[in-house]
């Protein structure tokens, strides 16, 4: 999906991308008009700056250095005001060059950082689904080179725009001084436009394919990073190595075709001016013999000629650039332009309330949607239908793929049911403002996500009215108090990219006191323990079930995805589903005796966490052994 949007750039003719690139410019100028303004008059003076410093040194050889060379001497102060006219002009032409360069280097750069927060704003506005659907790299690549690439051209923007200005006051000056002269002028100006089309034309798929290919780029080494441990255990590094190595050879050889471009047409446009320059020289020497100019028009206009090759590049550099930001507008924009966020209501919840939340799921109907657009969704769940009651525990079971995770995502609104309604204390999820819904229900997922930071900041998150205090004691009922304690710096430990420095079991505590220390009224464990040792994670739940209320412990609703028959037998109430569709509720025990499914899958786990234990038990025993001692094991 995210490479049709170079692919339909590349494919595009040169008037198309040179129409779409002018506005992505007219947006920028839009965006930051003062910003813009100032650029422009710093280029406007300085190609104003331009035109007369080439009068000017005409006047000085033609007024100043012809006659003192024909009568054998120099006159100091026509000199010295000669050169007081050409310091002055530099002066103006390096105020010129500063509010221009200063002006576009703003300019780009706070667009750069504004898109960027707009692009990571809709990240965060867009369901979970959306993310499914695109690769993390693609969506790294939309924050930062897409973005940069859209903005690129912006820098020499204003020194193109006061070039157009310098180029009509210089035509209009060739005029004034002579029509031949001001022919060349008419027939080098239009050939470097000309030349700069073309040259964009040819650049346009490119700079797009290039520009796609960054983002695949970004992508397979986004997966390999993140899949370390697979791709390690797999034995798959060659593999990963050479499919990184083959997508970055296309990227160089893209870059590459993109140089190689340059190197043809950077030369042309060089020599262009300098051409036009020699013409110059030859008809006006010819006009002069004739009578029809005089030395310092002669020399101005070569002069002007000469510097103004430089300027008029600025124009080539934006067209250059135009195809580049073309191809990454169009992939912001479509991160910009992607629908499907969940607008939050204005409804909240009583402030005053402190207790339990009730949960209610209503006829809710599910269904993921589909990886292409031509495709139907498949149906995750349909008519579910339950209560979580205030203060109570409810444990959701069943096999893999039954929907549990769905309906734990749908109970903190990660995403919205197709039909039906899921509602907190008797209102819809949908009607709640963001504050209200985040300050009443946490969510700790099966994969525990701990950022690269101290114990204190993962379980805190800056939050307001979070002290140390209510850290430890989130800590303590998690059962993590004792592992932090045992960290080198407490709660100042740095715990590293991902939690890398802590176990599985680790990391699930810490969130699952992260989710604590908020004082949810509803908590929602979506297999959130699945790493921590049975008889931890029993404690964990008879804990919050004991001391629910106490200072520092959260009064809270429980919805938990278990699996282990420990777990499942503290709850209150058991809702087994299967498919998609609440099958049975009761007791742990009154679906023992009635639900014959129920009764094979929780034996299912029971035996494999027995198989486990017993793993356990035999690698303490070996590890126990006398060093070089063997052990024969019959097979």
């Amino acid at each position: 999906m995210w490479l049709t949007a170079g692919e339909s750039v590349a494919s595009r003719t040169s008037r198309d991308v040179l129409g779409r690139g002018l506005g992505v410019l007219r947006q920028a100028i839009r965006e930051q008009p003062r910003i813009f303004a100032v650029a422009v008059v710093g280029s406007v003076l300085f190609g104003s700056m331009v035109i007369v410093s080439a009068y000017v040194v005409g006047a000085v050889v033609g007024d100043v250095v012809v006659p003192a060379i024909a009568r054998g001497e120099v006159g100091v102060g026509t000199l010295a005001l000669a050169a007081v006219a050409l310091f002055g002009i530099s002066v103006l032409r390096v105020v010129g060059i500063f509010g221009r360069r200063l002006g576009a280097g703003y300019m780009q750069y706070r667009l750069q950082a504004a898109y960027r927060r707009r692009v990571t704003r809709r990240y965060l506005d867009l369901p979970l689904s959306w993310h499914h659907r695109n690769a993390t790299g693609t969506l790294l690549s939309n924050a930062n080179s897409d973005v940069e690439a859209a903005w690129y051209p912006i820098a020499p923007l204003p020194f193109a725009v006061g070039t157009l200005v310098m180029l009509v006051g210089a035509i209009v000056s060739l005029f004034v001084t002579d029509w031949a002269l001001a022919l060349v002028g008419l027939a080098v100006f239009p050939a470097l436009f000309a030349l700069n089309v073309v040259y964009s034309r040819r650049m346009a798929p490119r700079q797009a394919r290039a520009q796609r290919l960054r983002a695949e780029v970004s992508g397979i080494a986004h997966e390999s990073f993140d899949g370390a441990l697979v791709v390690k255990t797999m034995g798959r590094e060659a593999q990963e190595t050479a499919r990184f190595a083959g997508r970055a050879g296309e990227l160089r050889d893209a870059l590459i075709a993109v140089g190689r471009l340059r190197g043809v047409f950077d030369p042309l446009l060089e020599t262009l001016p300098s051409l036009g320059t020699l013409a110059v020289l030859v008809v006006g020497a010819f006009r002069l013999r004739q009578g029809a100019i005089n030395v310092t028009e002669l020399v101005s206009v070569a002069f002007l000629f000469t510097v103004l090759a430089f300027p008029v590049r600025a124009i080539g550099w934006v067209l250059a650039e135009l195809p580049r930001s073309v191809a990454g507008w169009d992939r912001v924009r479509r991160v910009l332009d992607a629908t499907g966020e969940m607008p939050y209501g204005q409804r909240v919840l009583d402030p005053a309330l402190s207790g339990p939340a009730t949960l209610t799921f209503t006829d809710v109907h599910f269904s993921y949607p589909p990886a292409e657009a031509h495709q139907p969704g498949a149906q995750v769940l349909g008519e579910v239908g339950f209560t979580v009651p205030a203060g109570r525990t409810v444990a959701l079971v069943g096999p893999t793929g039954a929907g549990k995770s769905t309906i734990a995502s749908l109970a903190v609104r990660l995403v919205d049911p197709d039909s039906g309604t899921v509602e907190l204390d008797g209102v819809d999820v949908r009607d709640l403002t963001a504050a209200s819904l985040a300050g009443t229900v946490a969510l700790v997922a099966q994969v525990p996500f701990v950022f690269d930071d101290t114990v204190r900041a993962n379980v805190a998150l800056d939050r307001a009215g979070i002290d140390d205090e209510d850290v430890w004691a989130a800590l303590r009922l998690a059962e993590a108090d004792g592992f932090v304690a045992a960290l080198p710096d407490g709660l100042d430990t740095m715990v590293g990219e991902r939690g890398t420095s802590l176990s599985g079991g680790q990391r699930q505590r810490l969130t699952l006191a992260r989710a604590l220390a908020g004082r949810p009224r509803l908590l929602v464990l979506d297999d959130a323990t699945s790493a921590v040792d049975p008889r931890v994670e029993a404690a964990i739940l008879a804990g919050l079930r004991a001391s629910a209320g106490e200072p520092g412990v959260p009064a809270a609703s429980i919805l938990v995805v278990a699996y282990r028959r420990a777990t499942i037998a503290l709850a209150d109430e058991v809702v087994y589903v299967e498919q998609g569709r609440v099958v049975a509720r009761g007791t742990h025990s009154e679906l023992l005796a009635t639900v014959a499914g129920y009764v094979d899958l929780v034996t299912a786990y029971e035996q494999a966490e027995v198989d486990r234990a017993q793993e356990r038990a035999y690698d303490d025993e070996v590890a126990q052994l006398p060093s070089g001692l063997e052990i024969e094991v019959d097979h």
